[in-house]
């Protein structure tokens, strides 16, 4: 095979032969990578009057071939020329150089969403992402669901049985595969609890550029009219984690995906399901009710619905990375209406909510996917500067 690859338009007289030459270079990329070498995609568009060539390097292009072979059928459809060739040597892992490609505030946020992540960063974060979950990374699928309670997991694995699962006991956070044509299917990710967890998977999932993302836990209720077992759509959140604020200006406004948002509204509404839209407050202090009037009187001035300690980490990054995403949680205590957390009621309560809360968010993702199998649109979560490819990407 060649060691370069060029795809125009105008080369094929069809779309089958379109999609050949695709699959062909995505070969080429996992043979330049396995033989030592970072492939290097170079894109020029005819249409970009101020940056009419982009370009980057990858790192285990076979993990999100599925992408790719998507991304590179929208940019030749619509008129761009793609090459494919090897650049440098790939770093190994253990080579202290590696970490000089990585640090995040030298990172270029309005980069093109194919080339978001340098190849070191796509090599670390794919390992990383084996050692946490315990699986391949080409095992992910499309559309992530995060939670941290086992009981989601229970009600994953009795309606896929024959997911792929974790290849040891005793890792981080286990995930557990759906598998679908095209990496169409469900991953569960058991996130464990608290913000730094939810930031840890989520940097390292983003590099598999997945549909979309949702976060599906419980949270405490802050309005009276509240019971639990309710549910809390999210159409905001108060970021008082604190884990990405370093990385990103706190006072950037985060907000989910109208469209996944949209449909988790639909099957609310189909189950007759109570239900509240507002913003969650996310902290990254499991007692925050040992501080409780800074905290209440940052509720009350946020209008806050919900208190939890993960979902607006997961919205943040999704943000940043690009990645659609929304959050439903369910109501499982209401601290400030003396109905705290207590064991016994909590466990009645999770064995009631499970099911139904899992199989929601699985129906509106096949709502998602039935509308827009090519993924969501998402130009909300674009840089003003990054002119859409071809497509919805």
């Amino acid at each position: 095979m060649s060691d370069t690859l060029k795809l125009v338009k105008d080369q094929f007289s069809s779309e089958a032969e379109l999609k050949k030459a695709i699959d062909k270079a995505c070969d080429l990329m996992e043979e330049i990578y396995d033989s030592g070498k970072y492939p290097q995609m170079i894109v020029e568009r005819i249409w970009s009057k101020h940056n009419p060539v982009i370009d980057g390097e990858l790192a285990q292009p076979k993990a999100y071939r599925w992408y790719l072979k998507r991304e590179i059928e929208r940019l030749v459809t619509n008129g761009a020329t793609v090459f494919v060739k090897p650049s440098r040597e790939a770093l190994p892992m253990n080579n202290p150089d590696l970490f000089d490609n990585l640090d995040e505030s030298d990172w270029d946020i309005t980069q093109k969403k194919l080339f978001l992540f340098r190849a070191e960063r796509i090599d670390i974060s794919l390992d990383r992402l084996r050692h946490y979950t315990g699986t391949k990374p080409a095992d992910f699928q499309r559309y992530i669901l995060f939670t941290n309670y086992d009981m989601h997991v229970e009600v994953f694995l009795d309606k896929f049985p024959d997911c792929v699962k974790p290849e040891r006991e005793g890792v981080q956070m286990p995930a557990y595969h759906h598998k679908m044509d095209n990496n169409s299917g469900l991953t569960l990710i058991n996130i464990g609890v608290g913000p730094s967890n939810a930031k840890t998977i989520t940097d390292h999932v983003g590099v598999l550029r997945p549909d979309a993302m949702v976060m599906v836990g419980h949270c405490g209720g802050l309005r009276n009219h509240q019971d639990i077992g309710d549910f809390v759509l999210a159409n905001g959140y108060y970021r008082a984690d604190r884990v990405l604020d370093d990385l990103f200006p706190i006072g950037i406004p985060i907000s989910p995906n109208y469209i996944l948002n949209r449909y988790l509204k639909e099957v609310l509404d189909q189950h007759d399901m109570n239900h509240r839209i507002g913003t969650v407050y996310t902290t990254a202090n499991r007692n925050w009710e040992f501080s409780k009037a800074k905290t209440v009187e940052e509720i009350h001035m946020s209008r806050s619905v919900a208190i939890d300690m993960e979902s607006s980490t997961v919205a943040t990054n999704g943000f940043r990375y690009r990645i659609p995403h929304a959050t439903l949680l369910c109501v499982s205590d209401k601290p400030l209406h003396g109905k705290p957390k207590l064991t016994d009621a909590a466990q009645s309560f999770y064995q009631n909510s499970k099911e139904m809360h899992l199989e929601m968010v699985i129906d509106a993702l096949q709502m998602v996917k039935d509308s827009y199998p090519e993924g969501l649109p998402n130009s909300s979560i674009r840089a003003f500067n990054e002119p859409l490819m071809g497509g919805s990407g």
